[in-house]
């Protein structure tokens, strides 16, 4: 038994801890949950518990259903909500009974992505600015919902419900062991964002996953809504969440270096060609639902195009300047993801696009230098400025046939995914929407 496995033990004997959560994802990115005794942890450290892998949302196939969460103690915490009775979780690995890797579990893709980095030297490190909205209750089905406060971007409110539902999130972010960086009122109403402090990818996966849960319990304690759907209002800015990403070297950020004129050094610069030369691939991944691409249409500091830039914010990839001597600080910042998708997956193919990049010594294509969204087509095309998928059908199209994604993913997931996402296609294509009703009823 190793330190970590016996400090949690003993952790739970010494604050009477009287459930352990084990936490794990279905391939969607909604997160699953088993709560356990105190009595059965030991067991489960040493052989996992057993579950029906059929029941999880792309797991397995009900004649090889059998599967079993192994729970990491590294992600020991104790949750905070839970004051009626000491609980703490864990989040797992998945396993078959033969003690071999799951290969639907997204854990695992984004764990395989990072060894193929280390493989090659590399840490992964990100920091996500994670978007989301607060609503009143009630929200009435079919209605446009009430936005729980009016603020806009960085607005100094007196202490209203906004401000306090920050203030509540972030204390209790670090009480779980989760560092932030900021939090401010975002550019919508009832918009809000906060910033986790960099670590590397897998941590940061669970992390966000913490985060949903987190926020989540906050609203229903105050009676709010909280979302994370990328767009709900067709007139304000959607819910993003730009991801800051670098590769370390031990202690040395690859991505420095100070003799460029942007300080990206030679491999920062093929691993944001990679992702450039991928990103209508991935974009079913990181954008993985219907109403994401309602965000992607371009302002509001969406990105529409593939393109990268310094300051300018309509880039797929922009490249900050904040501290520009500063070694550690050297990052790049993917803007197209958004916060409702499965960060493992999501993080998984970005990591390999852009170690693509650096494998293929990828040139880094001109830098875009004037506001894309203001550019005509014919511009666009003659700077070779590529779209990206303008609906889910499009990059579910440009997702099937990349190798990349297929490798990345494996098999079963790739599989589950593209059928899943082109089911939920075509379901939203046979609706009729208020848009048509409105515009076309009285005219037709």
């Amino acid at each position: 038994m190793d330190r970590q496995t016996e400090f949690v033990l003993r952790a739970v004997e010494e604050r009477n801890v009287k459930f352990i959560r084990l936490w794990f994802t279905d391939v969607q990115g909604f997160l699953k949950s088993v709560a356990m005794a105190p009595a059965e942890l030991e067991g489960a450290f040493a052989e996992g518990t057993g579950f029906d892998g059929s029941a999880i949302e792309g797991y397995a196939r009900v004649f090889e259903s059998d599967m079993i969460a192994r729970p990491d103690p590294t992600t020991f915490q104790l949750l905070p909500w839970r004051t009626e009775a000491s609980t703490a979780r864990m989040f797992c690995d998945i396993a078959l009974p033969d003690g071999s890797p799951a290969m639907a579990d997204p854990r695992h893709v984004l764990k395989s992505a990072l060894n193929k980095a280390a493989d090659m030297g590399f840490t992964f490190y990100c920091h996500p600015e994670i978007e989301f909205f607060l609503f009143k209750k009630p929200i009435i089905p079919g209605q446009m919902p009430e936005p729980l406060d009016m603020a806009g971007y960085f607005d100094h409110t007196t202490m209203d419900d906004g401000t306090d539902f920050r203030r509540d999130t972030v204390m209790m972010l670090e009480q779980m062991g989760i560092s932030v960086e900021f939090s401010h009122h975002e550019t919508a109403h009832g918009q809000h964002e906060i910033d986790l402090r960099y670590a590397d990818a897998l941590s940061m996966a669970d992390n966000i996953m913490t985060f949903r849960v987190v926020v989540r319990e906050i609203a229903a304690q105050q009676n709010i809504l909280a979302s994370f759907m990328p767009k709900p209002f067709t007139d304000m800015a959607g819910s993003g969440m730009h991801t800051h990403m670098s590769l370390f070297e031990g202690d040395r950020n690859a991505f420095y270096d100070a003799t460029d004129e942007v300080r990206l050094s030679k491999i920062g610069r093929q691993f944001v060609a990679g992702l450039l030369a991928h990103s209508a691939e991935i974009t079913a991944v990181t954008n993985q639902w219907v109403n994401s691409y309602k965000r992607l249409v371009g302002g509001g500091e969406a990105p529409a195009y593939v393109c990268w830039g310094r300051n300018n914010r309509s880039a797929l990839i922009r490249v900050p300047l904040f501290k520009p001597n500063k070694p550690s600080a050297a990052r790049i910042e993917y803007r197209a993801i958004d916060s409702a998708c499965n960060p493992y997956l999501a993080y998984a193919l970005m990591l390999n696009a852009g170690l693509d990049g650096i494998t293929r010594e990828l040139p880094l294509p001109d830098e875009a230098e004037d506001d894309v969204w203001a550019l005509s087509e014919r511009e666009r095309r003659a700077l070779g400025i590529t779209a990206l998928p303008r609906s889910l059908d499009e990059a579910i199209d440009a997702m099937e046939s990349s190798e990349l994604v297929a490798e990345t993913l494996g098999e079963h997931v790739f599989d589950y995914f593209l059928r899943n996402k082109r089911a939920e296609f075509e379901e939203y294509r046979a609706q009729v929407t208020p848009f048509e009703l409105r515009t076309h009823l009285p005219h037709m």
